[in-house]
């Protein structure tokens, strides 16, 4: 059914979603067989899906990644994972919401989940502080990788976060240097490590979380060093001009792969992944699983050389012979 979350350009998506709602209802209510009619408009539906989709622009891929009903953290936890074990504070200062920290059961493997918590309604996104992390945050993450280190567990983190939290408090706690410590830890932290940018994957606190083994994405997430609108405030001095920044700056799945970036880019069902969830958590789990298995076969420090040469690599360019 329509919802005050849906997008603009989706609405041919929308309207075919409330018809086929509408003749479920009357199908239940009157006892008339409309089964064949029905499945002739979910076709329809993943069609026009399929078309708009495929045509996104880079700022409509911001607008799916930011979809308040996208899985996050929390149900990809759920949903992939089992038996999880939360674990809490920095140690130093306080417990940050905005991470996720949890041993978890992948399968057969035993891990550890690291990943950027938004929550879903008001409350619960006014206490993870929308999934901006202040410095306890990223060294709560840091401290739980170490333990999992300790006993040999590889790690998974997921990414979803318009960035650190930029408030006063956040500086003087140091958040700069907790990220910083973070990129320089997860580079030689001797465990596999698979990063998976589920939405939202913006700046430095995309990066406090974002230094693996393997580097995964969704298809209509965006990873980008610094959100659209932060691109336009510095670069066109105003916030209008968010869609055109969202042009320059390649965020986009196809882009960050194209880059050599992201490793693989995880294809989403049909409707996207906030209106079929459970498929998009079947495709994750897979990736997750494939990529896991894959480390797990190479030793540990080829392993680490092989983590460091990937991030060498990062930002290299060639020029023209003059």
């Amino acid at each position: 059914m329509s919802s005050p979350n849906d997008l603009d350009f989706e609405q041919p998506i929308v309207d075919l979603e409330d018809k086929i709602a509408e003749l479920q209802e009357f199908e239940e209510t009157k006892g008339v067989d409309l089964t064949e009619t029905i499945e002739q408009l979910r076709e329809e539906q993943h069609r026009v899906a399929r078309a708009i989709y495929a045509g996104l622009t880079p700022w409509q891929e911001v607008q799916v990644a930011r979809h308040r009903e996208r899985p996050s953290t929390m149900d990809y936890a759920q949903m992939v994972f089992s038996d999880l074990v939360e674990l809490y504070g920095d140690r130093l200062y306080r417990d940050d919401q905005a991470v996720l920290c949890a041993f978890a059961r992948l399968d057969g493997h035993r891990v550890l989940l690291i990943g950027h918590r938004k929550g879903k309604s008001t409350r619960e996104s006014v206490a993870c502080n929308w999934g901006l992390a202040h410095p306890e945050g990223y060294r709560k993450a840091m401290h739980k990788a170490r333990i999992a280190e300790r006993f040999h567990l590889p790690i998974i983190t997921f990414i979803d976060t318009a960035g650190a939290y930029p408030g006063v408090g956040a500086e003087e706690r140091g958040v700069a240097q907790a990220i910083a410590e973070n990129i320089a830890d997860l580079s030689v932290l001797r465990v596999p490590i698979v990063c998976v940018i589920l939405g939202e994957g913006a700046s430095g606190g995309a990066l406090g979380i974002g230094v693996g083994d393997r580097i995964l994405m969704f298809q209509h997430a965006y990873f980008s060093v610094i959100t659209p609108e932060g691109c336009a405030a510095i670069l066109f001095r105003s916030s209008d001009k968010s869609e055109h920044a969202a042009e320059a700056l390649r965020l986009t799945s196809g882009h960050i792969l194209e880059l050599g970036v992201a490793d693989e880019v995880i294809q989403e069902p049909e409707l996207g992944a906030h209106r079929q969830p459970q498929e998009a958590a079947q495709s994750l789990k897979e990736a997750l699983l494939r990529h896991l298995n894959e480390l797990l076969a190479v030793p540990i420090d080829e392993l680490i050389e092989q983590r460091h040469e990937k991030f060498r690599h990062f930002g290299a360019f060639a020029t023209p012979e003059s």
